[in-house]
């Protein structure tokens, strides 16, 4: 198969869907690989080590789009590309198609086949794809959140460990997930007291055990995050909602209980966000305030930092992507159980259920397309 990787256009997104070891491995199984010129340079990856590994570099992403019989992405597809997308093509991706209905009609209008990593499941139901880049989003929600703190970037002024005599900052955290431990394990290491919210009793009791004792769990209900936020200095959203749209938890009467100067950091925003008053924001312009709250909504937090995320991301996607091309599609769709539920739509039929519920679209379940 004719892998094609483009280069990211999403503003400041640095990484790369396949690295050069990617593409030694690709073409140890007979496969070719067509790379955008300059892909890789945001992440430390020259054309020339891509040419070492047996790459083709073409000029144009016009060129990969069109030749490449599947495309590796880590983005979502912004217009020019989805105008690019072609009938039959498989595109591997973060998709979140529950946050924007034009790009989910886009992708149905392409009569392409659209695989989601977001929703690629392992054998006990775990999102391998999605996790790694949970984990940077998570860690870089704190880091984010110390930064915007500082008065200089609009916050109260508070240091988030405190110093002796003076108490830390307060944090909270929204959802118990891969996201949530994460930003939990940062807050926690730099001193603030933290707080977790979440609706499974069994993972709170789990992260009760494991995490350091300035970490308090709470069940999450509506009483429980409006007396969690009105105390807070920083608020991170880490809700998810497999394939959907994330439920609002924090609604716009509630940011009349926060601190003025308070921070928000939504890592849910590409999935709609679990802010009701969260839009998305680039890196070059991360934040906006409303009711003397900082919202924070950068929708490809971990590409600020390419090196770490590139690595992270494509040791867990690339096995995926060698099935992908080894197989095709459908029988990879009808072999690989992970693959299958990672299928969110082919030629123009919604194969997943929480996208089609999302926009009131039609659903097809997958098996009535590939058997």
């Amino acid at each position: 198969m004719l892998v094609g990787v483009p280069k990211e256009i999403k503003t400041n997104e640095n990484r790369v869907a396949v690295i050069p070891v990617g593409v030694e491995l690709l073409r140890s199984r007979g496969h070719s690989v067509i790379v955008e010129k300059g892909a890789g340079d945001g992440s430390g990856f020259p054309d020339q080590e891509y040419l070492n590994a047996g790459a083709e570099i073409v000029d144009s992403a016009q060129e990969v789009f069109e030749r490449a019989k599947m495309i590796v992405k880590v983005k979502e597809p912004l217009s020019e590309e989805l105008q690019r997308l072609r009938e039959d093509q498989v595109v591997f991706t973060y998709f979140h198609f529950a946050a924007s209905e034009s790009m989910t009609k886009a992708v149905c209008d392409s009569g392409c086949v659209a695989i989601a990593y977001e929703t690629v499941e392992d054998a006990k139901g775990q999102l391998p794809l999605l996790t790694p880049m949970s984990e940077v989003a998570g860690r870089m929600a704190i880091q984010e959140g110390a930064r915007h703190l500082e008065m200089l970037h609009g916050g109260k002024g508070i240091l988030m460990g405190g110093v002796p005599g003076v108490e830390p900052a307060r944090v909270v955290i929204l959802g118990g997930g891969i996201v949530g431990s994460n930003a939990a394990k940062i807050a926690a290491g730099l001193g603030a007291q933290v707080a977790i919210l979440d609706v499974n009793l069994d993972r709170l009791r789990y992260l009760d055990d494991v995490m350091p004792k300035n970490v308090m769990t709470v069940m999450s209900n509506p009483e429980n995050i409006r007396n969690a936020i009105s105390q807070a200095d920083l608020v991170v959203g880490a809700v998810l909602i497999r394939g959907a749209k994330a439920p609002n938890l924090v609604t716009r009467p509630m940011l009349k209980l926060m601190k003025r100067g308070s921070v928000l950091i939504d890592v849910a925003v590409d999935q709609g966000g679990c802010v009701e008053t969260i839009r998305p924001t680039t890196h070059e312009s991360p934040t906006y305030e409303i009711d003397g709250v900082i919202h924070y909504g950068v929708t490809n937090m971990p590409g600020a930092v390419p090196m770490t995320s590139t690595k992270a991301l494509t040791n867990a996607t690339i096995p995926y992507v060698i099935k992908i091309a080894d197989l095709g599609f459908p029988t990879v769709a009808r072999d690989s159980h992970s693959l299958a539920k990672g299928v969110n739509i082919v030629k123009g039929k919604v194969t997943y259920q929480g996208v089609a519920e999302s926009f009131n679209m039609p659903f097809t379940p997958l098996e009535e397309i590939i058997n």
